[in-house]
């Protein structure tokens, strides 16, 4: 999913850590290393292409990822003449 909006927020409503940041959570991706996948801010992304957009939690307690609430666009109807 290639989610590019402005939800920086997990399904369970905890904060995102920043992509450029370091801690709470050490990871390897990094905004300079992955420049196609609009890592910006601590908005919710999909870099390694799961099944939802998600983050790293800014909290060093609990899970250090987790899917974001991003609603789903609904499907769109196609009318074939």
């Amino acid at each position: 999913a290639s989610y590019r909006g402005t939800v920086n927020t997990t399904r369970s409503g905890r904060p995102c850590q920043r992509w450029a940041a370091q801690t709470p959570h050490r990871h390897d991706f990094r905004p300079e290393a992955h420049p196609e996948a609009g890592l910006v801010g601590n908005f919710c992304r999909n870099p390694a292409e799961e099944d939802a957009p998600w983050c790293f939690v800014a909290a060093a307690d609990g899970a250090a990822t987790e899917p974001c609430g991003v609603p789903e666009c609904p499907p769109t109807a196609v009318s074939v003449p």
